[in-house]
């Protein structure tokens, strides 16, 4: 029996924090008053030096992981994000691609309907973060190639340093809500701030 040629599928992926929900860590920088920890990866782009830094900062306070999720149960989706994410889900697959841990992000991916997300882990001992572990290394990058690999036409966005790769490996990549720093440093891919632009944007390279 004679296969008929693949067909190609497209599938999306996006960032978390500053694209569909907000920043938890400058949440919990304006809960505490903690300014150090309003460095994000839009500031930083070697995401294991903001870590560390980060894992510094928790222990000189005595911020428990307890505390930190007490303020990620205050926040919500960004306006328009969860209708932007479902029409995006009735029309395509989509993975959530982030660089936030397991541990932060269920409250907000139930208030999503609980997207398809590939995250990292926090290490807990006594309600202390004490580490972390990266699933792998350049894990959007990566997974972007995969499903390339897969026969996907990757549409991809995000906002921040730890997404370039990602857009770069996409068939198409798009900067969302990004600050103008990473607009000027990555001009080849377009921005748009608006989820309806977004929409359209993925729409035609669907």
């Amino acid at each position: 029996m004679k296969h008929s040629a693949p067909v190609k599928q497209s599938i999306v992926t996006l960032d978390l924090e500053g694209v569909l929900v907000p920043e938890i860590w400058i949440a919990v920088a304006e809960k505490t008053g903690i300014k150090e920890l309003r460095r994000t990866t839009r500031d930083e782009p070697d995401y294991d030096v903001l870590m560390k830094g980060r894992l510094k900062i928790l222990a000189e306070h005595n911020l428990k992981l307890s505390d930190i999720q007490e303020v990620i149960g205050t926040l919500y989706p960004l306006d328009g994000a969860k209708e932007f994410l479902d029409e995006l889900r009735s029309i395509t697959q989509v993975i959530i691609l982030s660089d936030t841990f397991e541990e932060f992000a269920k409250p907000l991916m139930k208030q999503l309907d609980w997207p398809c997300l590939l995250c990292h882990k926090l290490v807990i001992e006594n309600d202390r973060v004490v580490d972390y572990k990266i699933r792998t290394p350049e894990q959007k990058q990566k997974a972007v190639a995969a499903l390339k690999l897969l026969n996907y036409n990757v549409i991809s966005a995000g906002d921040s340093f730890n997404d370039t790769a990602m857009l770069i490996e996409a068939n198409a990549g798009f900067l969302f809500h990004s600050p103008e720093n990473i607009k000027k440093q990555f001009p080849q891919f377009t921005a748009v701030d608006e989820y309806s632009d977004l929409m359209k944007l993925i729409k035609g390279a669907l």
